[in-house]
């Protein structure tokens, strides 16, 4: 299929975005690498009549790691997460992730801020970001406001991002420990049938931090502060992984679709975050 009619714009400025956005509203749509807008405008699940491509704007790529933050652009696309030697060393987690998204055509013209911005459900930076506990960045008329990635998804393909507001950049503290992103798919390219990012500290034997969270397995990424919590204060015995995973099942809402009946995915979930546990522990 093809989009509807819409008006395309490419803007060289931050100001030209926002006088779009304030001009058109829920009319206009910004787009970066189109790889998450684009199939949705073919497919007439999102009717854009204005395209703002902010492929022209400068200032919003690039990765720096900093005072014990990362900060990424939101215009750097996922081959650079995975070519990037410095945000690696810093935090391994994300090169993991990227590399496990779609295929290597896709992830050089996909952007980190497309992945996180649409509210998409099956995007896999959105989830990995609630696990950082990151921030998002977003401009708008009145300036600059940030949104911590654990407030932003709402609904599916509904956010905190106001109509008039463009997401500029992404920043976390650089993570410690072990780290896992595990994902299970049906085939390269497809979105998860279910994905777990991981991270945990290990002391003395024992789990003293971890931060879990789930993809695709609901209509929003889901942070699951009651599996992160089953964890923290155990040594990761079978008892413990069992109590994270039953917390975890009890924080999603799974729906049946191409990818399998609920009671699947419950049981793919299940397996991925136990997985993605012992390798973020064989890591820590």
């Amino acid at each position: 299929m093809i989009p509807a009619k819409f008006e395309y714009y490419r803007p060289t400025d931050l100001a030209g975005v926002i006088s779009i956005l304030e001009e058109h509203g829920d009319d206009a749509r910004v787009v970066a690498g189109g790889h998450s807008l684009i199939p949705m405008m073919k497919l007439r699940m999102a009717d854009v009549p204005h395209l703002i491509d902010i492929q022209d704007v400068e200032g919003l790529s690039g990765i720096s790691v900093s005072d014990g933050t990362v900060t990424i652009g939101a215009m750097t696309t996922q081959a650079e997460l995975i070519d990037s030697a410095d945000l690696t060393a810093a935090a391994p987690i994300l090169r993991e992730a990227a590399l496990q998204i779609a295929d290597p055509q896709v992830r050089y013209m996909g952007t980190i801020g497309g992945n996180v911005a649409n509210g998409d459900p099956g995007n896999d930076m959105p989830g990995l970001m609630q696990c950082l506990d990151a921030s998002f960045t977003l401009f708008g008329p009145d300036g600059e406001r940030k949104v911590p990635a654990r407030d932003f998804y709402e609904a599916a393909y509904m956010t905190e991002r106001e109509d008039e507001e463009i997401l500029t950049a992404i920043s976390f503290a650089v993570p410690n420990g072990g780290y896992a992103y595990e994902k299970q798919k049906r085939k390269i390219g497809d979105y998860a049938t279910a994905a777990a990012a991981v991270q945990l500290v290990m002391e003395g034997g024992n789990c003293t931090f971890a931060s879990i969270a789930m993809t695709n397995l609901s209509d929003t990424p889901i942070w699951s502060e009651a599996a992160a919590d089953a964890l923290t204060g155990t040594s990761l015995d079978g008892a413990a992984v069992d109590a994270a995973v039953e917390a975890m099942l009890g924080d999603i809402d799974p729906t049946e679709d191409n990818r399998g009946p609920i009671e699947f995915k419950r049981h793919a979930a299940a397996t991925i975050l136990r997985r993605a546990i012992a390798r973020a522990a064989s890591r820590a």
